[in-house]
């Protein structure tokens, strides 16, 4: 009578509570990517802990196992990097003082090009000889700031700290967490959030782990193919593909990028080698390793990764290209799961109304 409708108001309701959520997302940034963080990390020890589980005597608490797992993995990354960091420091830095004279060298000017692109020789080397320049002009001022802001980076190691603590918390936790929110529900919602926790849990754990095995992949293939090729700073260069790994999209072909222009500037006698190695292991990776290991639950459309990707650099960076293609994938199961399961309800409305 006074014109309220109250289909209307449960949308205007529901899309304020929507637009609050993101906004509470955006001013807790900060806090829910290191939450964000902590699950990864989660879902990457998780097997490790259920392997202890198995073996664990049953007088012996679960916390136990999960303690013992944080300290291997803990003590194997502080040993991995012990080991390996001086190397790849001496490589970064030895790269970095003869950038003035890789950059001067006459190299480039006679490596062989396709008959089409001769004409542009002098240009691609230009180009390519400016890019590099910006970025060791750039260094410096980076490097100035990067010291200047080494109290303030200090205030952040509490998150290094946190990232592993609540790992730990959310492997002994998690059960309990998950049943006492569905035990909160009723119903239809019961039921489609119990096949949503399952569906991400699967994906989610498929994702960070094929994540996983294809950095390590790609580090293991490049450093051995590197070294055995006589490639300049094949350590560095491999660690640093690997790592570019969890970026999807861009970061491979950041790596492919920088390999080829640290070759050719170093003067490597066998650059068509090398370009035929990476693209031999890049169609391997995409198209028989990456599809095995991801399967179809984190299978989302190109169109959809490169417009993540960009949103996710606006809103957080590097870390916001790395959580885009999950956080997408996430959605996508969520939406789909809720269209399944409000189906029948809709076509038994519409019986009821035919009837």
């Amino acid at each position: 009578m006074l014109g309220f409708d109250v289909f209307t108001a449960r949308k205007v309701w529901t899309a304020f509570l929507i637009a609050l959520l993101l906004f509470i997302i955006y001013t807790a940034s900060s806090t829910l990517l290191v939450v964000a963080f902590a699950v990864f990390f989660s879902y990457l020890v998780y097997p490790l802990v259920d392997l202890v589980d198995r073996v664990r005597p049953r007088r012996v608490p679960r916390v136990a196992s999960i303690a013992v797992v944080f300290v291997v993995v803990v003590a194997v990354i502080a040993i991995v990097g012990s080991v390996f960091g001086v190397q790849l420091q001496d490589q970064a830095t030895h790269l970095f003082e003869q950038l003035p004279a890789l950059l001067k060298s006459d190299v480039p000017n006679r490596l062989p090009l396709p008959h089409f692109l001769e004409p542009l020789r002098e240009r691609i080397v230009d180009f390519v000889r400016s890019q590099i320049e910006t970025g060791s002009d750039k260094a410096m001022p980076m490097a100035r700031s990067l010291g200047l802001g080494v109290v303030h980076a200090a205030s952040n190691l509490i998150y290094l700290v946190l990232i592993p603590i609540l790992s730990f918390l959310l492997i002994k936790e998690g059960p309990s967490m998950r049943d006492a929110f569905l035990a909160s529900l009723t119903g239809r919602h019961r039921l489609m959030w119990t096949a949503i926790v399952t569906d991400l849990n699967v994906l989610l754990s498929r994702y960070v782990r094929a994540l996983l095995f294809l950095a390590l992949a790609t580090l293991v293939c490049y450093g051995v193919a590197f070294s055995l090729l006589g490639v300049p700073y094949a350590f560095l260069l491999a660690v640093s593909a690997g790592l570019l790994e969890f970026v999807p999209f861009a970061g491979p072909l950041g790596a492919i990028a920088i390999t080829l222009v640290v070759a050719v500037f170093s003067g490597y006698s066998h650059p068509l080698g090398l370009v035929i190695f990476i693209a031999l292991y890049r169609m391997f990776q995409d198209y028989v390793l990456n599809p095995y290991l991801m399967s179809e639950g984190v299978e989302v459309s190109p169109f959809l990764v490169i417009v993540g990707l960009l949103a996710g650099d606006q809103l957080g960076g590097v870390a916001g290209i790395f959580l885009a293609v999950p956080v997408i994938a996430m959605l996508r199961i969520i939406i789909g799961r809720a269209r399944v399961l409000s189906a029948p309800s809709a076509e038994e409305g519409e019986r009821r109304g035919a009837g």
